[in-house]
């Protein structure tokens, strides 16, 4: 039987417990991967706020 382990969520390789990446390369493309997600998200919240905004205005000022 394997000792207790996870992954890590970059690269699979098995690590400790209380580890989240097996090294400082996997924590930076980590750390690169949640920051391009919570861009992109911020981006569509903008992008869909900006079209409510638009029905609003067409919608109201007639």
């Amino acid at each position: 039987m394997t000792k207790p382990h996870r992954h890590c969520v970059v690269c699979g390789t098995p690590i400790p417990l209380e580890e989240r990446t097996c090294s400082d390369k996997c924590q930076q493309i980590l750390t690169q991967n949640q920051n391009k997600v919570r861009r992109t998200r911020m981006i569509l919240y903008l992008i869909f706020g900006v079209f409510i905004a638009v029905w609003a205005l067409y919608t109201f000022i007639k």
